[in-house]
Formats: structure tokens, C-alpha cells, sequence
């Protein structure tokens, strides 16, 4: 494998002038998340956060379900995925600061400590599978990472010692054979999230072992990320193992302190938005793996995929400082992923259709319902970046954060908004000492006549897919106002769609319920019979209120008529749609009166 040289020696000269083995140096020319610790949410995001916490984290069984496989180590096979759930409790506790959390949190981890091999080792598998079984690096790899991350939040010296022990296990135990047992095309579907776990562990400790093993044994790299249509024999084109290798790509270029190379990134968003990968939810792929035919039905949209692919947008909305990347996070949240979750928050799925019967997944273990808790508990660090000359707001909704922005002063920053529901956002900025700065405001793509009225400034136009750049001599309680008029847009299908459109309104997007839709034989159509029902755009009524799947949720009525010779001036029903988060959710596309009328998808026009 071809070693690149000079990507060590940045590495080393990066190493050299650590002053602290946690401390990173600061690159002047990205976006820099502001830490969940320093962001509380409400709104829907908070409550996803809440029923998260209180309905699923609190309620499931670990020592049953997580520990007891740990303990007994009799396993040949099979997977759990501890360490996505240690990583999730871990980024919980230290959002919410609950007790509880913390309680659990901090059993879960002392009870796995507990269980690991005078050589490391801890995971599941008996002692000639260690290793050479499929999947065994994968939970041991989230297990590191989720104990770096207990030490970086909570300052726990034993997990990472525990994490260091474990990761040397691996490293040692290492060979290039092991990948060719598993009869997977590419090795890094098997040892998928032990990349970022080393990144995790270089970051903490400084230690350049990690970097050299990511580099000659891992070769992240040299990884040309070719794009594989399809469930073909050794699942090469898997989309959770393509976005977690392309996030831990982008970051290790990022620590190397030199010219990130965004060619595989690119060939990723190239399929995504060019290429027909992503659906109108923002989901993607059958059966985990990449298509480009718009298919809607069946096992659309992991949520392990769903999960990475906001990573893999909130990476390149860093480190390419590109409001478009805003627009495809908060796209896939409000839909593809809020849609994964029971209303409650209790029962999470592996996959989420937008046309037929959705599924929850049957247990709390193994990858998707792991997945979905960890990318909830990272949403509060979406929300606002700051960069060396000020701030910028990325996704809109009831929140506060605390940014430090220049090492001598805390700017409190509020958000008092109803998001998505409408898109009128204020902002009180108030510096602890007055000083002059940027907010930056990314405005969506489908926000068009969007203004931005500040001090003696009033409704300034803002132009969609740009930041709104507002610089001024801050001081406390200064205010801004972003309205975003929220018009209902009627967007075109592609591939297998179309000829239909699908209705949304600012981020979300909306679907048919057959409960909500009883009489005249709505209820009984199947997804198909549904897409053949012509809307009528000019009826719609709404947003009307509508608390079936939300507090503050929203609904729409419009007209349709059945399929026929023509269409009457009457219509033959009105439907019901509800935002796509509704469980009962059947169909999203309709048909059109007129075969010219709808608008192409902002996210999906090629530039």
C-alpha cells in the first residue's frame, strides 16, 4: 500500500508543537462547532433530545441487552454495538447534566471496565474468533470511541486508558488477512468506525502510532471511494461504510494541518444530489446500499446511513464553510430522520420508506437504534460554528448558546423562533464586553424572498444558498430578524416519480395517512393507488395546527380527484397531509392536473 509521506510528516510536525496531549491546533480558515455542552435546545429538536433520553435511553436494558454478552464472551458471531451506545450516553450527560444520565452513563461503563481480558480485549466473541470474526473490530472500534469520548466530556482517566489498551490490542492482533476471511469486497465495511476511534484517540493522547496505522494499515488516505450501485456479493456498496470512511477521511486531513483533498467527498455528493442517490426525505439507498433510482418503497434509508450522512454534511459545512450543506442537514432532520422515531421516542426503525408500510426495528441493540441515539445527542452542536472573526448560525430553532468567539468574551446567543413551523427567527446577541464582529445567517435555498433587518437596517434582502453576513459593534441584547416566508411548494418527482409532485413547506416535507384520511375509500389505497390521486395546488389549505405525531405540529388540507378521462371542477376528495414524521405516513407523491406544473427541488438542481 502506498504510504503518503508527507501526510506523516505534517502529522509529526503537528505532534511537536501539541502544548497539550487534548488540545488541537486552531485552523483560522474553518467553521468550529460550538460544543453540545454549550447549547441548550427546545423545540422539536429539544424534545427529540428529551423523549430520547427519558422514553428510550432510560427505559432500555443494559445489563441484559449490552452487558451480559460482554460477560460471558461465548459468542462465534453477532454484534451489539456497546460502544454507539456509550458514545450516545456519553454526549447525553454532558448536553443534559441529568443525574440520571450521568447514573447510567457511568454504570454502563464501569460495568463493561469490568469485563476487559488481562490482554484488552473487551467484546463479545470467544477466544479463537477475537478478531478474525466480522464485526468484532466494529464494536470494539465504537467502544474506543465511546470511552475517548467519556474522557473528553467527563475527564475519566480509566476509559481512556481502557481505550488506549483495547485500540493496542487491536493494532497488534492486525494483519492484512483478516479482511480476506470476511468475504467482504472492501475492508473498511468491516472495521467500519475504528478510523474515527483512533482519530479520537490521536486527539486525546497525541500519540502518533494511531495516525501511522490509520495511514499504512488503514490507507484512509489513498481511499478513492468508488460508488457501487447496488446489493452486490461483498456489499461493496454500503452507504454507512462509505460516509463513516469519507468523514474520517475528511478529518484526518483536517489534523494533518494541511489542503484537504475533497475528491472522494465530492464523488459522494455527486451521487447524492446529481446522480438521483437521495430521496426527497433526504434518505438514501436500498438495503444500506447506494442506488440512484428513486425508489421509495421497502428498506429505503438506513438509519445507520441517514446517521452518517448528516455527519458526512456537517463535516463539509465546516470545512468548505458552505451554507448548502446547512440546507441538506436540516432536510434529512426534519424528515428522514425525525421519521426513524416513534412519536414517543420509545422505538426507532432500521429503515423509512416514503411510500408503503413503515416498520420499527424489534430490539435496542445492534447498529440503527445506536446510531439514532448518538445522532440525536450530537444535534446541539448544529446549531451554531464560530470561526475567527464571529459567529455563524446554521440550523434555525428555539435554542441558547454560550460562544466563547475570541478568548476573552462569552457571547450569549438566543434563537426565539416556532422553526419549521414558520421561519420568522430573532436573534439576541449580548457579549459579555462590547466588540465588533460577524453572524453569520445561512439562508436556504428555498427561502427566496427572505430578509434580514438589524439596528437601523430593515429588511435587507438575503439571497438564498448564501450566508447573510451581519458585522457590526455588538452589545448586550442586540437583535436581529430573519423572516423566511414559507410558501407551499409542489416539487417535481425524478426517475421512478416522475410525473408527480410531493408537497413541502420551508424544510419539511408531507404525507398521506391513511387513519387521518377515512371515507370514500382513501383508507383502504395502497401506496401505488395513492400516487395516482391528482392534487389540486391552488386548494391547499394550511399550515393548520395538528398534534398527532407532535406538540405544535402542522398539517395541511388539499383537494384531489380521482383518475379519470378528465378532471371535473369538483373535487372528488380532500386529503389530509401530515408531516412526514407521522409513523402512519403512506405516500408523498401525487399527481399533477398539469404535466407542466411544479418546480425542480433546490437541493437536487445541478449547478
Amino acid at each position: 500500500m502506498k504510504i503518503t509521506t508527507a501526510f506523516l510528516i505534517s502529522f509529526l510536525l503537528v505532534a511537536c508543537n501539541r502544548k497539550e496531549s487534548n488540545n488541537l491546533p486552531v485552523e483560522n480558515n474553518y467553521l468550529h462547532s460550538v460544543s453540545l455542552t454549550d447549547v441548550k435546545v427546545e423545540g422539536e429538536i429539544g424534545r427529540r433530545i428529551d423523549s430520547t433520553i427519558n422514553n428510550n435511553l432510560l427505559k432500555i436494558s443494559i445489563a441484559k441487552d449490552f452487558i451480559l454478552p460482554f460477560t460471558e464472551k461465548k459468542s462465534k458471531g453477532g454484534y451489539i454495538g456497546v460502544g454507539k451506545l456509550i458514545d450516545a450516553s456519553v454526549k447525553f450527560a454532558g448536553y443534559s447534566g441529568n443525574p440520571k444520565v450521568i447514573e447510567v452513563k457511568d454504570h454502563l461503563i464501569g460495568s463493561l471496565l469490568e469485563t476487559v481480558e488481562a490482554d484488552g480485549y473487551i467484546g463479545i466473541m470467544e477466544k479463537n474468533s477475537r478478531v478474525k470474526q466480522l464485526w468484532d473490530i466494529h464494536e470494539m472500534g465504537y467502544i474506543i470511541l465511546g470511552l475517548v469520548n467519556d474522557y473528553r466530556y467527563f475527564q475519566n482517566q480509566k476509559s481512556l486508558d481502557a481505550a488506549v489498551r483495547l485500540a493496542d490490542y487491536i493494532i497488534k492482533n492486525w494483519s492484512e488477512e483478516i479482511c480476506e476471511n470476511w468475504k467482504i469486497t472492501v475492508c473498511h465495511v468491516g472495521v467500519t468506525g475504528f478510523d474515527r476511534a483512533l482519530l479520537a484517540l490521536y486527539e486525546a493522547t497525541g500519540d502518533q502510532d494511531y495516525i501511522n496505522f490509520l495511514v499504512e494499515e488503514l490507507g484512509v488516505p489513498d481511499w478513492e471511494g468508488k460508488v457501487v450501485l447496488g446489493r452486490k456479493m461483498g456489499v461493496e456498496g454500503h452507504i454507512y461504510a462509505y460516509m463513516a470512511r469519507t468523514v474520517a477521511q475528511l478529518e484526518l486531513s483536517r489534523l494533518s494541518d494541511g489542503s484537504p483533498d475533497f475528491t472522494v467527498s465530492e464523488k459522494a455528493m455527486k451521487q447524492l444530489t446529481e446522480e438521483d442517490a437521495m430521496l426527497i426525505s433526504g434518505g438514501a439507498g436500498q438495503w444500506e446500499c447506494w442506488t440512484n433510482d428513486q425508489d421509495g418503497a421497502h428498506a429505503l434509508g438506513e438509519t445507520c446511513a441517514t446517521a452518517y450522512q448528516l455527519r458526512f454534511y456537517e463535516t463539509l459545512f465546516r470545512m468548505k464553510k458552505d451554507p448548502f450543506y446547512g440546507d441538506l442537514m436540516e432536510r434529512t432532520i426534519y424528515n428522514a430522520l425525525f421519521a426513524a422515531q416513534s412519536p414517543d421516542g420509545r422505538r426507532i426503525r432500521y429503515y423509512t420508506p416514503i411510500e408503503g408500510a413503515r416498520q420499527f426495528f424489534e430490539g435496542d441493540t445492534y447498529c440503527c437504534p445506536n446510531n439514532y441515539r448518538r445522532i440525536i445527542a450530537e444535534l446541539p452542536a448544529f446549531l451554531y460554528y464560530k470561526f475567527n472573526k464571529g459567529i455563524a448560525i446554521n440550523l434555525y430553532h428555539q435554542s441558547e448558546a454560550i460562544i466563547d468567539i475570541s478568548g476573552e468574551n462569552m457571547v450569549n446567543i438566543r434563537q426565539i423562533t416556532d422553526y419549521p413551523n414558520s421561519g420568522s427567527v430573532t436573534i439576541i446577541v449580548s457579549p459579555s464586553k462590547p466588540q465588533k464582529f460577524s453572524v453569520l445567517l445561512r439562508i436556504p435555498l428555498w427561502a427566496d424572498e427572505a430578509t434580514v433587518s438589524h439596528g437601523n437596517n430593515a429588511d435587507q434582502p438575503a439571497e438564498p444558498g448564501t450566508f447573510f453576513r451581519v458585522e457590526q459593534v455588538w452589545n448586550q441584547n442586540d437583535t436581529i430578524n430573519l423572516e423566511m416566508p414559507m410558501d407551499w411548494r409542489f416539487i417535481k418527482g425524478r426517475k421512478r416519480q416522475f410525473g408527480r409532485v410531493a408537497v413541502m413547506r420551508g424544510p419539511v416535507l408531507y404525507c398521506f395517512n391513511p387513519e387521518l384520511n377515512r371515507g370514500k375509500g382513501l383508507d383502504t389505497m395502497d401506496s401505488y393507488e395513492l400516487g395516482r390521486l391528482f392534487i389540486d395546488p391552488g386548494s391547499v389549505k394550511g399550515p393548520l395546527p395538528c398534534e398527532h405525531v407532535r406538540p405544535d405540529g402542522t398539517k395541511c388540507v388539499i383537494g384531489a380527484w380521482k383518475e379519470g378521462h378528465s378532471l371535473g371542477d369538483e373535487h372528488d376528495f380532500e386529503l389530509v397531509l401530515t408531516e412526514f414524521i407521522d409513523p402512519d405516513g403512506k405516500a408523498v407523491y401525487f399527481s399533477r392536473r398539469d404535466a407542466e406544473f411544479g418546480i425542480d427541488d433546490e437541493l437536487f438542481i445541478v449547478k
